[in-house]
C-alpha cells in the first residue's frame, strides 16, 4: 500500500496541493492509508487517510456541475442524507459536498499535480478535504458516482449530531467487472420493485453488474409457452428495469441457459424433439432445431438488454452423451461434442456483436479442446467452496489457451435455511484473490435456489463481501469486513448483528466437523423419528446443545441490536432472525423427538408397575396443551408466517405454495402424531394398557 496518497503511474514524490480556499500543508506521513485503525468502509478505499471529523449540526449542502449524471449522483446523495435525518441546507453555515469532474477548474486546484492515473480513469475517484467539507473528483461519472457511494459511509449517526469524516482517498477498482448473479429459475421470483432495489444496493457497493438467470423465466415473443406469466419477466419488465439501472452505472447481462438445465422447456411437447434425453435437461446438439431455438432466444434477447455481453450457460451438461449423441461422444468422446456446440452457438450469434460469456466447468476438463474456442469468449470459472490449495486449476485451462476470465464464487445459501457465511467467505476471498493473480477482468458471485426456498434477504453478507473483494486489491480482510458490516449496512453501532452473524458461522463450523452430510434445510424438513433422522440424530446429539446456545444467542443479540436504536434494511434482519431460529429449531426438533422417545418408552415399561398412576401425567406433557408434540407444530407454523412475509416482501406469490405445502405437511405430521399420542393416553386411561412405542410411531431403540 502506497505511503501517500496521491502517487503517480511512476511513483513519484508527494506534491503538496492547495485546495480551492486554503492551503493545506500536509506532512508526507500523514499519508499512510492504514497507519491507523481500519474505518468501517465497504469496500475499504486504496488509499485512505483521516482528517478528523466534522460535526453536521449545520446540515449539510451538495452540489455538482450541470452533467446530468453527476446531478444524478447528487441527489442520490441528498436523498441519503434526508434519511438520516441530516437538514440538506444551502446556507452559509452548512457543510459542504462538491462534484466535480478533474478537468473542472476547481478540481485542478484541488488535485494540483497529483493527477487521476491510468487506472483510476473508467471508475476511480478522489475524494479530498475543504474548507467547509469533502470534494469528490473523477474523470467520469461512474467515478464520481463511486465516490458518493464511499461519501455516504463516511457520515456517521443522524440529525444535528451526525458527523462526517474528512478523509482524504484515491480509489479505483481492482476488478473491472463486479456483478451479481441472481438465479430466477428455480423458484423465488423477485418482484420488480424488488430487483431495482437489488440494483440501488449493489451499486451503493460498487457493484456495476446484474445478471438474471434464466432457464424459461424469461418471456420471448417466439416461443411464449414455457414462461409462465406471473413466474417470468416480460419484455416490458427487462426495460424498466435496464432503463433503471443505467443511471446507478449497473450493467444488466442476461443469462440464458442455452444447453443444459433446460428441464423446464424440454419438458413440452412441442420442444421434446430437441432434448438429448426424454424429458431431459440438455439440448441435443445434433438436432438442428436446437441451434435454431437458441438463435430466436438471443435475437429477442439482444433487441431487449443492450449490454455488450450475453451469458449463454452451458454448465452441468451431464446429459450429453446419453441420449441422441451417445454414438458421437462414445466416437469422438464428450470435449469435442460439447466445444463443437459451443462453436456453433457462437457463430450462430456472432451478428449480434455481442461477446459471450459461458460457464467454465464443462471445457476446463478437456484442455486441448479449450484451445479451440474462440478467443473472444469469456470463461466464467465457478465452484464454491474454500480451496486450501487456491484456485487456480479452474482458471489455467483458459488462460493457458490465452481466454478472458472471470471467478464466480457463491454465497452458500441454496439448500440452506441460513446461508453458509463460513463457506461463502472463504470461498469468496479465496477465489476473487486468485481471480486477480490470473488477471481475470471479472467477478460474478452467485446466488442459487436449487431447494426453492431461497430468500435474498438472507444473502447481503456474502454478496456486500464479494463486492468489497472485487473492489480491492489482493486478498480481502475478512475480520475488517465483519466488523464493519453491520455498522454500514443496518447502521448497528453496537456490534451486535456482526457477533450474530459470528454466532451463525460458528454453527456451520460445528456441523462441518461432524459432516452430517446432510444441508441444514434437509435437516429442517427431516423427520427425527425416520430412518434417516435416526441416523442424522446420532451424529448431531454431542453438538445439539452448542449449536442451540449459539442460536438463540444470536436470537439475542439480533433483538438487542433491535433495541439499541433504528436500524437499516429491516426486512435482512428479519431473515437473519428467521435463520437463527430455524437453525435452533433444528436442534430443538432431534431433542424433542428424543425426549418423547424416552419418556413413552419409560411409561410403556412402567405401565404395570406401582408408579403407573403418572403415566396419564407423563402422557399429557406429551401431547397435551402445551405439550411436546405441540411445541413441533408451533415452530413450523410460525416460521411459516415469518417465511411467507418475507418472502411476499421480495417475489411474486409464483412458487409460493410450493414451499407453503411442506410447512403444512411437516405440521400436520406432528398434529397426527399428537392425535395418536392422545388416543394412546385415552386407551391408558380405559384399559390400562399403552400400545407398543412402534404402532405410535416412534422408531424401535438402536
Amino acid at each position: 500500500m502506497s505511503e501517500d496518497l496521491f502517487p503517480s503511474a511512476k511513483r513519484k514524490p508527494f506534491q503538496r496541493f492547495v485546495p480551492a480556499l486554503f492551503a493545506l500543508a500536509i506532512a508526507s506521513a500523514a499519508f499512510s492509508a492504514f497507519a491507523q485503525s481500519k474505518p468501517a468502509l465497504i469496500p475499504m478505499p486504496q488509499e485512505y487517510s483521516s482528517k478528523g471529523r466534522i460535526v453536521l449540526e449545520h446540515g449539510i449542502s451538495v452540489t455538482s456541475d450541470s452533467d446530468t449524471e453527476d446531478r444524478f449522483a447528487a441527489q442520490d446523495l441528498e436523498d441519503w442524507i434526508g434519511k438520516l435525518k441530516i437538514e440538506t441546507e444551502h446556507g452559509h453555515s452548512a457543510s459542504e459536498i462538491e462534484l466535480m469532474r478533474s478537468d473542472s477548474h476547481s478540481a485542478e486546484k484541488l488535485l494540483a499535480g497529483a493527477k487521476i492515473d491510468a487506472a483510476m480513469h473508467d471508475e476511480g475517484y478522489v475524494i479530498v478535504p475543504t474548507e467547509k467539507g469533502l470534494a469528490v473528483i473523477g474523470d467520469t461519472a461512474s467515478g464520481v458516482f463511486y465516490g458518493v457511494q464511499t461519501v455516504k459511509q463516511l457520515i456517521s449517526g443522524t440529525g444535528p449530531t451526525a458527523t462526517l469524516d474528512k478523509a482524504m482517498i484515491r480509489d479505483w477498482p481492482a476488478m473491472k467487472y463486479r456483478g451479481q448473479d441472481d438465479d430466477l429459475s428455480r423458484g423465488p421470483f423477485p418482484t420488480l420493485e424488488f430487483q431495482k432495489r437489488q440494483i440501488r444496493t449493489l451499486a451503493a457497493y460498487k457493484m456495476n453488474v446484474y445478471s438474471p438467470y434464466f432457464e424459461n423465466t424469461l418471456q420471448y415473443a417466439s416461443n411464449p409457452v414455457p414462461g409462465l406469466p406471473g413466474g417470468s419477466m416480460s419484455k416490458e419488465d427487462v426495460q424498466a428495469l435496464v432503463e433503471y439501472a443505467k443511471p446507478y452505472h449497473v450493467m444488466i447481462i442476461p443469462e440464458q441457459e442455452a444447453f443444459g438445465h433446460l428441464h423446464h422447456v424440454l419438458k413440452y411437447e412441442m420442444y421434446s424433439q430437441l432434448a438429448e434425453t426424454p424429458m431431459g435437461n440438455v439440448l441435443a446438439p445434433g438436432q438442428a432445431g436446437s441451434i435454431d431455438l437458441i438463435g430466436t432466444w438471443f435475437d429477442e434477447i439482444a433487441q431487449m438488454f443492450p449490454a455488450p455481453f450475453m451469458h449463454i450457460g452451458a454448465d452441468e451438461t451431464h446429459d450429453l452423451g446419453k441420449g441422441q449423441t451417445q454414438a458421437d461422444v462414445k466416437a469422438r468422446g464428450l470435449g469435442p461434442a460439447y466445444v463443437d456446440f459451443l462453436i456453433r452457438i457462437h457463430d450462430k450469434l456472432a451478428p449480434l456483436n455481442r461477446r459471450l460469456l459461458f460457464w467454465g466447468d464443462i471445457a476446463m476438463n478437456d484442455p486441448d479442446q479449450v484451445k479451440r474456442l474462440p478467443k473472444d469468449m469469456i470463461a466464467v470459472a465457478w465452484t464454491y467452496d474454500p480451496e486450501p490449495h487456491g484456485f487456480a486449476r479452474w482458471l489455467k485451462p483458459y488462460t493457458d489457451a490465452g481466454m478472458e476470465t472471470w471467478v464466480a464464487p457463491g454465497v452458500n445459501n441454496w439448500n440452506r435455511v441460513y446461508p453458509d457465511n463460513d463457506y461463502a467467505l472463504r470461498n469468496i476471498q479465496g477465489f476473487v484473490r486468485d481471480g486477480q493473480a490470473a488477471h481475470s477482468t471479472g467477478m460474478l458471485n452467485t446466488t442459487w435456489n436449487d431447494d426453492g426456498e431461497g430468500l435474498f434477504q438472507e444473502d447481503w453478507y456474502g454478496v456486500l463481501f464479494s463486492a468489497a473483494a472485487a473492489w480491492q486489491t489482493g486478498t480481502s480482510d475478512l475480520a475488517q469486513y465483519q466488523d464493519a458490516y453491520g455498522v454500514v449496512f443496518h447502521g448497528d453501532k453496537t456490534g451486535k448483528l456482526n457477533d450474530a452473524q459470528r454466532e451463525m458461522i460458528a454453527i456451520y463450523q460445528m456441523l462441518d466437523q461432524v459432516k452430517t452430510r446432510e444441508s441444514t434445510d434437509a435437516l429442517y424438513w427431516l423427520d427425527p423419528w425416520s430412518q434417516e433422522g435416526q441416523t442424522v440424530g446420532a451424529l448431531m446429539r454431542p453438538i445439539i446443545p452448542q449449536i442451540r446456545m449459539h442460536a438463540e444467542r444470536a436470537i439475542t443479540l439480533i433483538a438487542q441490536a433491535r433495541a439499541a436504536g433504528p436500524l437499516r434494511e429491516t426486512e435482512a434482519v428479519d431473515a437473519m432472525e428467521m435463520g437463527a431460529r430455524k437453525l435452533d429449531f433444528i436442534g430443538q426438533k432431534f431433542e424433542v423427538g428424543d425426549r418423547i422417545a424416552t419418556l413413552y418408552r419409560e411409561v410403556y415399561a412402567q405401565q404395570n408397575s406401582p408408579e403407573s398412576s403418572e403415566i396419564a401425567e407423563t402422557m399429557y406433557g406429551i401431547a397435551g396443551a402445551n405439550g411436546l408434540c405441540e411445541d413441533m407444530r408451533d415452530a413450523y407454523n410460525y416460521h411459516r408466517l415469518l417465511y411467507s412475509q418475507l418472502w411476499l416482501s421480495e417475489n411474486r406469490p409464483y412458487w409460493l405454495q410450493n414451499v407453503m405445502v411442506r410447512y403444512d405437511l411437516a405440521t400436520q405430521l406432528w398434529v397426527l402424531r399428537s392425535d395418536r399420542l392422545k388416543a394412546a393416553n385415552r386407551q391408558w386411561r380405559q384399559t390400562h394398557k399403552l400400545p407398543p412405542p412402534e404402532e405410535v410411531g416412534i422408531a424401535p431403540q438402536s
